[in-house]
């Protein structure tokens, strides 16, 4: 066992007397700095890791309105606030004493006046200053906690991948984080929404406080209601005591509300005036609560389009839509599945005993040219399948699933070539109307089929407005 290391104490007194019979009684057990001033204080502070300060009340010079130990206090919460000071007076001020009680955690200790009573301001001395460095000790190991689980958290929510797309999004992410603002996560299945979400609460002002997740396509429609705002005893059938519901549970901190487009239009209701009013009563219940979180919405269907259908209130969806963040599918994203690939592999390996493998260019070409209609979520489990199977410290092609391998080669295609979408060779019937027109309904075609149908995709990458591409795809008669 490793010998605990030695705490300092910083002695700060005018008179040198004073400053050697302080530094008898702790420099058996501690190590002892000292300082004649305040000046000279702050800078043994600047160059010391200091644990423990101890300084008289009354010094010169006194430039400042209040005494120069209390100015030695003020000084050292200004260096650092947990550092835990003692303050040694000679007077029986009441005053000065109530000032240093207000100012530090530590009741003043009075310098011995007889030589009876400095047996007893040893002791005294010594009982303060171990009860002040532990104190320092445990407030230090608690920074130090936390700050492993900020990491941790982080970790758990750290968005894997180096593309421009996905930057982009983590750059917005983080912008959005220093507020309150309701953000709508959008994406397809399996693109990570969740990952953004807690990667969201994490990174914001709230990460201390809970993050709770709620997936409403996971709940029958009967219990949406008590499962959001909770429930009193016997307000239905089964209902035997009270219960706290997610929007309780989240107080402070951030709701992520998953597949927000399966509310049904009586939910969507009283959805839309929790988020107006930040009130709510349980279900059976006559108390109005009132929460402060930050809701996170996300969804892989088209809102919009349930908007214009009349499936979800438009009024909800400007609501829910202050800030909009839509992961692109991991097919767009090609440079960032290798990366993905070997995040999936060690924590793979981590959760079945093994040791991180590596992966062959081979491996990772195949990975690359797959379509991934079920993106990220996909690759994982094509990666855990890959890891579990293989007994080499490599991952070969032979650990993939045939969907993977039998997968036809990908045409290569140069960064912003136009795609071949017409004849080589002019068909007679052909207009220079008709030209264009196919051109562009081939183009949208290549477009929606690149982007597994996602339109806002398929706009991105045409460059276009959504409600540009919607016009297109009535006026060229595009199915799907």
């Amino acid at each position: 066992m490793e010998d605990q290391a030695i705490q300092t104490v910083l002695i700060v007194d005018d008179q040198a007397g004073m400053r050697t019979q302080l530094a008898m009684v702790l420099e058996d057990s501690y190590r002892v700095v000292l300082a004649s001033s305040r000046k000279e204080a702050l800078a043994k502070l600047e160059k010391e890791k200091i644990d423990v300060v101890i300084s008289d009340l009354h010094m010169p010079p006194a430039e400042s309105e209040i005494t120069e130990g209390l100015a030695v206090l003020e000084g050292v919460r200004q260096h650092n606030p947990m550092l835990p000071v003692i303050v040694v007076t000679g007077d029986d001020d009441r005053k000065a004493a109530c000032e240093v009680a207000q100012r530090s955690a530590f009741a003043p200790l009075y310098k011995p006046a007889t030589p009876q009573e400095l047996a007893v301001f040893e002791v005294e001395l010594s009982i303060l200053v171990r009860n002040a460095a532990r104190r320092h000790e445990l407030d230090t190991e608690i920074l130090a906690l936390r700050d492993q689980l900020r990491l941790l958290k982080e970790g758990e929510s750290r968005v894997v991948g180096s593309s421009p797309a996905l930057q982009r999004i983590k750059d917005q992410a983080r912008t959005v984080a220093e507020t309150s603002a309701t953000i709508l996560i959008t994406g397809e299945s399996g693109t990570g929404k969740e990952v953004l979400a807690r990667y969201v609460h994490n990174v914001s002002p709230r990460a201390d406080k809970p993050f709770i997740a709620c997936n409403i396509a996971a709940l029958p429609e009967t219990l949406v209601e008590s499962e959001l705002f909770g429930h009193e005893k016997g307000a239905f059938t089964g209902a035997s005591t009270r219960r706290e519901g997610r929007f309780e549970l989240a107080d402070k901190g951030t709701l992520f509300l998953d597949e927000i487009g399966e509310l049904t239009p009586a939910m969507q209701v009283k959805l839309l005036r929790v988020l107006q009013e930040r009130q709510f009563e349980r279900l059976g219940g006559k108390q109005m609560l009132t929460v402060d979180i930050r809701v996170i919405a996300a969804t892989n269907r088209n809102l919009e389009e349930m908007v214009e259908n009349g499936q979800f209130r438009a009024d909800l969806y400007y609501r829910l839509n202050i800030v909009n963040l839509e992961l692109p599918p991991l097919r767009s994203r090609q440079n960032d599945i290798p990366i993905l690939a070997v995040h999936f592999a060690k924590k793979a390996a981590e959760k079945h005993g093994k040791i991180p493998p590596t992966l062959t260019r081979a491996f990772e070409e195949k990975l690359i040219h797959y379509r991934w209609p079920g993106n990220i979520r996909e690759l994982e489990n094509v990666i855990e399948r890959a890891v579990v199977i293989s007994g080499a410290s490599q991952l070969d092609i032979d650990s993939l699933p045939a969907k993977i391998l039998n997968q036809p080669e990908a045409a290569a295609t140069a960064p912003g070539a136009v795609p071949h979408l017409i004849e080589e060779t002019l068909p007679e019937d052909m207009t220079f109307d008709s030209a264009i027109t196919d051109f562009k309904r081939n183009l949208v075609r290549l477009a929606l089929r690149e982007s597994g149908g996602s339109r806002s995709e398929a706009a991105r990458r045409l460059n276009i407005s959504r409600q540009y591409l919607h016009r297109l795809i009535n006026e060229l008669k595009i199915e799907g």
